[in-house]
Protein backbone atom coordinates (compact mmCIF):
# COMPACT_ATOMS: atom_id res chain seq x y z
CA UNK A 1 0.00 0.00 0.00
CA UNK A 2 1.20 3.56 -0.88
CA UNK A 3 1.97 5.70 1.87
CA UNK A 4 0.87 9.16 2.22
CA UNK A 5 3.67 11.38 1.98
CA UNK A 6 3.46 14.98 3.74
CA UNK A 7 5.44 18.39 5.55
CA UNK A 8 5.34 20.68 7.90
CA UNK A 9 6.95 22.58 10.57
CA UNK A 10 7.45 23.74 14.05
CA UNK A 11 7.15 27.74 13.19
CA UNK A 12 8.54 29.49 16.33
CA UNK A 13 9.20 33.35 17.24
CA UNK A 14 10.51 35.47 20.05
CA UNK A 15 7.77 35.95 22.71
CA UNK A 16 7.29 38.84 25.62
CA UNK A 17 8.14 35.40 27.35
CA UNK A 18 10.27 33.23 25.37
CA UNK A 19 10.27 31.30 22.26
CA UNK A 20 6.39 30.68 21.44
CA UNK A 21 5.43 28.20 18.64
CA UNK A 22 2.62 27.83 15.76
CA UNK A 23 -0.56 25.85 16.11
CA UNK A 24 -3.66 25.54 13.60
CA UNK A 25 -6.98 24.27 14.58
CA UNK A 26 -8.62 22.61 11.81
CA UNK A 27 -12.28 22.70 11.85
CA UNK A 28 -12.68 19.55 9.49
CA UNK A 29 -11.14 17.44 12.28
CA UNK A 30 -11.95 19.75 15.51
CA UNK A 31 -8.59 19.26 16.23
CA UNK A 32 -5.00 21.59 17.04
CA UNK A 33 -1.69 20.52 15.45
CA UNK A 34 1.16 21.57 13.58
CA UNK A 35 0.79 22.97 10.15
CA UNK A 36 1.21 20.35 7.57
CA UNK A 37 0.25 19.25 4.37
CA UNK A 38 0.30 16.48 1.31
CA UNK A 39 3.35 16.67 -1.13
CA UNK A 40 2.86 17.57 -4.49
CA UNK A 41 4.02 14.99 -7.20
CA UNK A 42 7.87 14.91 -7.79
CA UNK A 43 8.20 17.83 -4.52
CA UNK A 44 11.13 17.85 -2.32
CA UNK A 45 9.55 17.64 1.26
CA UNK A 46 11.77 20.38 2.55
CA UNK A 47 9.74 22.74 -0.10
CA UNK A 48 6.57 21.46 0.48
CA UNK A 49 6.82 21.79 4.78
CA UNK A 50 7.90 25.85 4.11
CA UNK A 51 4.95 25.69 1.62
CA UNK A 52 2.50 23.79 3.70
CA UNK A 53 3.32 26.47 6.50
CA UNK A 54 3.08 29.45 4.54
CA UNK A 55 -0.45 28.08 3.08
CA UNK A 56 -1.62 27.11 6.65
CA UNK A 57 -0.73 30.16 8.82
CA UNK A 58 0.56 32.99 6.20
CA UNK A 59 4.13 33.03 8.00
CA UNK A 60 7.26 32.80 6.13
CA UNK A 61 9.60 30.71 8.03
CA UNK A 62 13.27 29.67 7.18
CA UNK A 63 13.63 26.20 7.49
CA UNK A 64 16.70 25.39 10.43
CA UNK A 65 16.91 21.64 11.58
CA UNK A 66 14.87 18.67 10.64
CA UNK A 67 12.95 17.14 13.62
CA UNK A 68 11.50 13.19 14.00
CA UNK A 69 8.88 12.51 11.71
CA UNK A 70 5.57 11.73 12.60
CA UNK A 71 4.15 8.06 11.29
CA UNK A 72 0.50 7.25 11.44
CA UNK A 73 -2.01 5.89 9.56
CA UNK A 74 -4.83 8.12 7.87
CA UNK A 75 -7.69 6.81 6.25
CA UNK A 76 -6.56 3.29 6.17
CA UNK A 77 -3.04 3.99 4.99
CA UNK A 78 0.22 4.75 6.40
CA UNK A 79 1.18 8.38 6.33
CA UNK A 80 4.55 9.78 6.92
CA UNK A 81 4.92 13.12 7.92
CA UNK A 82 8.28 15.08 7.93
CA UNK A 83 9.04 18.30 10.08
CA UNK A 84 11.41 21.00 10.30
CA UNK A 85 12.16 23.93 12.84
CA UNK A 86 11.56 26.95 11.09
CA UNK A 87 11.97 30.55 12.40
CA UNK A 88 9.37 33.01 11.43
CA UNK A 89 10.98 35.57 9.42
CA UNK A 90 7.52 37.41 7.86
CA UNK A 91 3.93 37.65 8.35
CA UNK A 92 1.09 38.05 5.81
CA UNK A 93 -1.94 38.25 8.35
CA UNK A 94 -3.60 35.35 9.22
CA UNK A 95 -7.46 34.67 7.14
CA UNK A 96 -9.67 32.27 8.58
CA UNK A 97 -10.68 29.70 5.98
CA UNK A 98 -11.96 26.46 5.45
CA UNK A 99 -8.85 24.51 6.63
CA UNK A 100 -7.89 26.19 8.86
CA UNK A 101 -10.47 28.70 11.06
CA UNK A 102 -7.65 29.63 13.50
CA UNK A 103 -3.98 30.35 14.19
CA UNK A 104 -2.42 30.44 17.69
CA UNK A 105 1.04 31.33 19.04
CA UNK A 106 2.23 29.56 22.80
CA UNK A 107 5.15 28.54 24.93
CA UNK A 108 6.10 24.88 23.42
CA UNK A 109 5.16 23.46 27.13
CA UNK A 110 1.61 25.03 26.64
CA UNK A 111 1.26 23.84 22.85
CA UNK A 112 2.12 20.45 24.11
CA UNK A 113 -0.51 20.24 26.28
CA UNK A 114 -2.95 21.52 23.51
CA UNK A 115 -2.15 19.63 20.41
CA UNK A 116 -4.24 16.60 19.79
CA UNK A 117 -2.43 14.01 18.73
CA UNK A 118 0.78 12.33 20.47
CA UNK A 119 3.06 12.31 17.85
CA UNK A 120 2.47 16.16 17.46
CA UNK A 121 3.86 16.19 21.24
CA UNK A 122 6.62 14.38 20.04
CA UNK A 123 7.84 16.44 17.90
CA UNK A 124 7.90 19.67 19.70
CA UNK A 125 9.49 17.93 22.78
CA UNK A 126 12.50 17.57 20.11
CA UNK A 127 12.11 21.29 19.20
CA UNK A 128 11.89 22.49 22.76
CA UNK A 129 15.40 20.27 23.64
CA UNK A 130 17.08 22.34 20.83
CA UNK A 131 19.89 24.62 22.21
CA UNK A 132 19.04 28.12 20.11
CA UNK A 133 19.76 28.35 16.25
CA UNK A 134 22.09 31.06 15.49
CA UNK A 135 23.29 30.57 11.67
CA UNK A 136 22.27 27.98 9.17
CA UNK A 137 24.47 26.95 6.04
CA UNK A 138 23.11 25.36 3.08
CA UNK A 139 26.08 22.93 1.80
CA UNK A 140 25.69 21.40 -1.51
CA UNK A 141 28.20 19.87 -4.16
CA UNK A 142 28.58 20.80 -7.57
CA UNK A 143 26.16 19.71 -10.12
CA UNK A 144 27.35 17.14 -12.71
CA UNK A 145 29.77 18.33 -15.07
CA UNK A 146 30.38 15.12 -17.58
CA UNK A 147 33.88 13.14 -17.25
CA UNK A 148 36.94 14.72 -16.44
CA UNK A 149 38.95 12.30 -18.77
CA UNK A 150 36.61 13.47 -21.33
CA UNK A 151 37.26 17.65 -20.83
CA UNK A 152 40.89 18.61 -22.61
CA UNK A 153 41.07 21.82 -21.01
CA UNK A 154 42.22 22.76 -17.05
CA UNK A 155 39.71 20.94 -14.73
CA UNK A 156 38.47 23.84 -12.71
CA UNK A 157 37.51 24.82 -16.06
CA UNK A 158 35.17 21.90 -16.79
CA UNK A 159 31.32 23.78 -16.95
CA UNK A 160 28.06 22.00 -15.85
CA UNK A 161 25.98 19.87 -18.60
CA UNK A 162 23.02 19.60 -19.33
CA UNK A 163 22.20 17.30 -16.45
CA UNK A 164 24.03 20.00 -14.16
CA UNK A 165 21.84 23.26 -15.33
CA UNK A 166 18.69 20.59 -14.21
CA UNK A 167 20.74 19.83 -10.90
CA UNK A 168 21.83 23.89 -10.17
CA UNK A 169 17.91 25.28 -11.85
CA UNK A 170 16.41 22.08 -8.77
CA UNK A 171 18.59 23.70 -6.25
CA UNK A 172 18.20 27.03 -6.89
CA UNK A 173 14.44 26.46 -5.31
CA UNK A 174 15.88 25.00 -2.05
CA UNK A 175 18.41 27.92 -1.55
CA UNK A 176 15.86 30.45 -1.78
CA UNK A 177 13.71 28.67 1.37
CA UNK A 178 17.22 29.58 3.40
CA UNK A 179 17.17 33.14 1.97
CA UNK A 180 20.25 33.57 2.72
CA UNK A 181 22.57 36.39 3.05
CA UNK A 182 25.51 35.54 0.85
CA UNK A 183 26.34 32.76 -1.62
CA UNK A 184 30.08 31.17 -1.69
CA UNK A 185 31.39 29.19 -4.23
CA UNK A 186 34.87 27.13 -5.05
CA UNK A 187 36.46 28.07 -7.38
CA UNK A 188 36.24 25.70 -10.27
CA UNK A 189 33.51 26.83 -12.61
CA UNK A 190 30.99 24.10 -12.50
CA UNK A 191 31.18 25.40 -8.67
CA UNK A 192 29.86 28.81 -9.67
CA UNK A 193 27.91 27.73 -12.70
CA UNK A 194 26.01 25.32 -9.57
CA UNK A 195 25.00 28.49 -7.80
CA UNK A 196 24.25 30.59 -10.91
CA UNK A 197 20.61 30.16 -10.84
CA UNK A 198 20.01 30.76 -7.03
CA UNK A 199 21.77 33.85 -7.58
CA UNK A 200 19.71 34.93 -10.40
CA UNK A 201 16.87 34.82 -8.63
CA UNK A 202 17.68 36.21 -5.14
CA UNK A 203 20.02 39.14 -7.01
CA UNK A 204 23.25 38.03 -4.91
CA UNK A 205 26.51 38.07 -6.20
CA UNK A 206 28.54 35.02 -5.98
CA UNK A 207 31.92 35.22 -3.85
CA UNK A 208 34.70 32.66 -4.62
CA UNK A 209 36.29 31.22 -2.00
CA UNK A 210 39.37 28.83 -2.41
CA UNK A 211 39.02 27.88 1.15
CA UNK A 212 36.16 25.46 -0.66
CA UNK A 213 38.13 23.96 -3.42
CA UNK A 214 39.09 20.16 -3.45
CA UNK A 215 42.93 19.52 -3.13
CA UNK A 216 44.80 20.45 -6.28
CA UNK A 217 48.37 18.28 -7.58
CA UNK A 218 50.84 17.80 -4.31
CA UNK A 219 47.73 18.86 -1.66
CA UNK A 220 46.63 16.58 0.85
CA UNK A 221 42.35 15.97 1.19
CA UNK A 222 42.81 16.37 4.76
CA UNK A 223 44.00 20.12 4.53
CA UNK A 224 41.52 21.54 2.24
CA UNK A 225 38.50 18.98 4.05
CA UNK A 226 40.01 21.54 7.09
CA UNK A 227 39.78 24.53 5.58
CA UNK A 228 36.54 23.98 4.28
CA UNK A 229 35.69 23.29 7.55
CA UNK A 230 37.10 25.95 8.94
CA UNK A 231 35.52 28.53 6.56
CA UNK A 232 31.97 26.72 7.53
CA UNK A 233 32.40 27.56 11.07
CA UNK A 234 33.80 31.05 10.48
CA UNK A 235 30.57 31.57 8.00
CA UNK A 236 28.53 30.42 11.39
CA UNK A 237 30.45 32.53 14.21
CA UNK A 238 29.06 35.65 11.93
CA UNK A 239 25.57 34.16 12.14
CA UNK A 240 22.47 34.16 9.89
CA UNK A 241 21.77 32.47 6.51
CA UNK A 242 24.07 31.31 4.01
CA UNK A 243 24.63 28.99 0.60
CA UNK A 244 27.61 27.34 0.07
CA UNK A 245 28.74 25.17 -3.31
CA UNK A 246 32.11 23.27 -2.95
CA UNK A 247 33.27 19.98 -3.81
CA UNK A 248 32.95 16.18 -3.47
CA UNK A 249 36.55 15.37 -2.09
CA UNK A 250 36.32 17.90 0.80
CA UNK A 251 32.74 17.86 2.28
CA UNK A 252 32.55 14.34 3.81
CA UNK A 253 35.80 15.41 5.69
CA UNK A 254 34.51 18.60 6.88
CA UNK A 255 31.07 17.31 7.73
CA UNK A 256 33.24 14.19 9.87
CA UNK A 257 35.64 17.08 11.53
CA UNK A 258 32.20 19.04 12.17
CA UNK A 259 30.46 16.36 13.53
CA UNK A 260 32.92 14.27 15.06
CA UNK A 261 31.91 11.14 13.10
CA UNK A 262 34.89 9.63 11.66
CA UNK A 263 33.89 7.27 9.61
CA UNK A 264 30.49 8.32 9.07
CA UNK A 265 29.24 8.10 5.30
CA UNK A 266 29.22 11.84 4.18
CA UNK A 267 29.13 11.19 0.75
CA UNK A 268 27.08 13.79 -0.95
CA UNK A 269 26.25 13.21 -5.00
CA UNK A 270 26.65 15.77 -7.24
CA UNK A 271 23.60 18.21 -6.99
CA UNK A 272 22.90 17.15 -3.50
CA UNK A 273 23.80 18.52 0.00
CA UNK A 274 23.47 19.40 3.16
CA UNK A 275 21.35 21.80 5.46
CA UNK A 276 23.45 22.93 8.37
CA UNK A 277 22.38 23.90 11.56
CA UNK A 278 24.57 26.09 14.41
CA UNK A 279 24.93 27.14 17.73
CA UNK A 280 27.78 30.20 17.49
CA UNK A 281 30.64 27.85 16.36
CA UNK A 282 29.12 24.20 17.51
CA UNK A 283 27.11 22.53 14.87
CA UNK A 284 23.78 21.41 15.97
CA UNK A 285 22.27 19.53 13.47
CA UNK A 286 23.56 17.94 9.81
CA UNK A 287 20.43 16.79 7.50
CA UNK A 288 21.02 15.51 3.66
CA UNK A 289 18.66 17.52 1.36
Amino acid sequence: MTEIRAAGGVAWRPGPGGVEVCLVHRPRYGDWSLPKGKLEPAEHPLVAAVREVAEETDVRAVPQVRLPSARYRSEGRPKVVDYWSMRAVANGGFQPGTEVDDVRWLPADEAVRLVSYPHDAEVLGAFAALPPVTATVLLVRHGHAGARGTWSGPDTGRPLDAEGWAQARALAELVALVRPARLLSASARRCVQTLDPAAAALDLPIEVCGDLDEPRPGQQRDERSLALAGRLVELARAGGQVAVCSQGRVIPGALERLTGRVGADFTTPKGGGWLLAFAHETLLAAERL
